[in-house]
């Protein structure tokens, strides 16, 4: 079984959706046969390499709030993910471009570390205030995942798998495009009933009973979500039939509204 995840490793609602996602898949008994990839997805693809000024700045100005209002939310979601184990420093982030992370992690996935190195680029963004942005900041953490050093220098200095992430962010749009309803936020893809990234186990799994076309996001109990889908796909928004067996591939919300995100 094959599980697709479109997210960007600057947002922080998918931070706490891959540990729900990681903890679902835990608990599933048939998780040895789950196969997971990363998919690329830019919030700010505009972004500078590196911004000049903190997260609660960025956000207060980018969505017309107080720097006081934005502060109040970084930290009202850093009790959130405290509850799934993780520990964030939001107010320390370092925004930035995350192309060349995205790229890293394609590299990743060839040599099997792809997991590895998105936990750890998100853990580095999101609990530590590094500038993942910067390309030294990047081999650290890539060659500290396992990487080969010299391998993620070549990536870093020229342009190999930029297109693969291009790719994956067109997919993505499209997905969107041809999508039914509202799509922003949790909200429903496909004429589906859908759950927000915080979304609790017990509301994936009615959702996921209702119907043989469902939506959910990454923060789903995945252990019900995978056992009644085939070719599951986790991503922008519902394009499948989620019946167990079917050809077609059901694709759920990775991401909450960019709003929340950025």
């Amino acid at each position: 079984m094959n599980v697709e995840i479109w997210s960007d490793v600057a947002c922080p609602w998918c931070y706490v959706g891959k540990r729900r996602f990681a903890a679902a898949l835990a608990d599933f008994e048939h998780r040895d046969e789950v196969d997971v990839t990363w998919r690329s997805f830019e919030l700010d693809p505009g972004a500078p390499r590196i911004r000049d000024v903190d997260a609660a700045t960025h956000l207060a100005s980018r969505y017309g709030m107080s720097r006081e209002e934005a502060l109040a939310r970084q930290h009202q979601l850093g009790e959130l993910a405290a509850r799934d184990g993780l520990e964030l420093h939001l107010d320390r982030s370092r925004g930035g471009n995350t192309f060349d992370a995205h790229r890293l992690l394609k590299l990743a996935d060839a040599h099997g570390l792809q997991d590895t190195l998105k936990e750890e680029l998100m853990r580095a963004y999101h609990s530590a205030g590094e500038a993942i942005g910067d390309h030294a900041t990047l081999e650290r953490i890539a060659v500290g995942a396992g990487l080969p050093a010299t391998a993620v220098r070549e990536v870093l200095a020229g342009e190999r798998f930029a297109d693969e992430v291009r790719g994956d962010v067109l997919r993505r749009r499209s997905r969107h495009r041809r999508a039914r309803g509202p799509v922003a936020g949790g909200a429903r893809g496909d004429a589906s009933p859908g759950v927000g990234g915080a979304a609790s186990a017990d509301r994936a799994h009615d959702l996921s009973a209702s119907r043989p076309r469902c939506t959910a996001t990454i923060g789903a109990d995945a252990k019900r979500l995978i056992s009644r889908t085939s070719g599951a796909t986790f991503g922008p928004t519902v394009v499948g039939d989620g019946r167990p067996g079917a050809g077609e591939s059901t694709q759920a919300r990775s991401e909450q509204a960019d709003a929340r995100c950025r």
